[in-house]
């Protein structure tokens, strides 16, 4: 059951999805007032860009994604590490990276399981980064984030985080970012959008394909999964 504060102050959070590419899409927007981001950003299997061209997208995006939100809220990445041509990109190391750049510091880092502890897995790794990072904010003395998220939760598409997972990044907008809207400029199928609404806040999205934009509208989240 969810008892979060929020849904008792809260009634009928709205959803807003655009249908656009991200990038200009947040060259054009700016920053959001009252906004924290929680987001995935695409591998290069998903842009078709050649490595190094992706390599650079992904810095700026990340970028983009930490300066669209005020300096005294949070960005939040999910990234799951990538193997390329022999090449081990780790997307944990490259968000820090480029969020330094951005005159950001990391508030946490911590995993979320895919796949069960212990199990041999092909291809993608078993387990996601949670990364958040801010400009002007310090990490909270209590946060009561697991450093193993162990179960993400049921995952809408094969792409997408796990709604428990999702829960615990937009509690975290909510209660020290205090967000009024959680901000997800890849929204894929409306993962994050939908657990924001059911936790009861709004919730702005971007994603480039029609239809997971559709999709993104429509996704609904039952308390009883968070």
């Amino acid at each position: 059951m969810n008892d979060h504060p929020a849904l008792a102050t809260r009634a009928a959070p709205g959803r807003e999805v655009h249908c656009a590419d991200a990038i200009p899409w947040m060259q054009a927007r700016g920053r959001i007032a009252g906004a924290c981001a929680v987001t995935s950003l695409p591998d290069v299997s998903e842009v078709g860009l050649t490595l190094p061209v992706w390599r650079a997208w992904f810095l700026d995006a990340v970028r983009l994604v930490v300066e669209a939100v005020p300096d005294e809220s949070a960005a939040l990445f999910f990234q799951s590490d990538i193997k390329r041509d022999g090449r081990w990109i780790d997307k944990g190391a490259l968000v820090i990276r480029a969020a330094e750049d951005a005159g950001a510091h990391v508030l946490f880092h911590k995993i979320v399981c895919r796949r069960p502890p212990g199990l041999l897995t092909m291809g993608r790794p078993g387990y996601t980064h949670l990364i958040a990072v801010s400009r002007a904010m310090k990490c909270p003395d209590a946060l009561p984030i697991p450093d193993i998220v162990a179960d993400a939760g049921r995952q809408p598409w094969v792409r997408a985080m796990g709604v428990r997972a999702a829960a615990h990044a937009v509690r975290f907008a909510l209660d020290h970012a205090r967000a009024r809207t959680v901000f997800d400029p890849f929204c894929g199928v409306g993962t994050v959008l939908a657990v924001a609404n059911a936790l009861g806040v709004d919730a702005l999205g971007v994603e480039k394909s029609r239809k997971r934009c559709e999709q993104s509208r429509l996704l609904a989240v039952a308390p009883g999964e968070l």
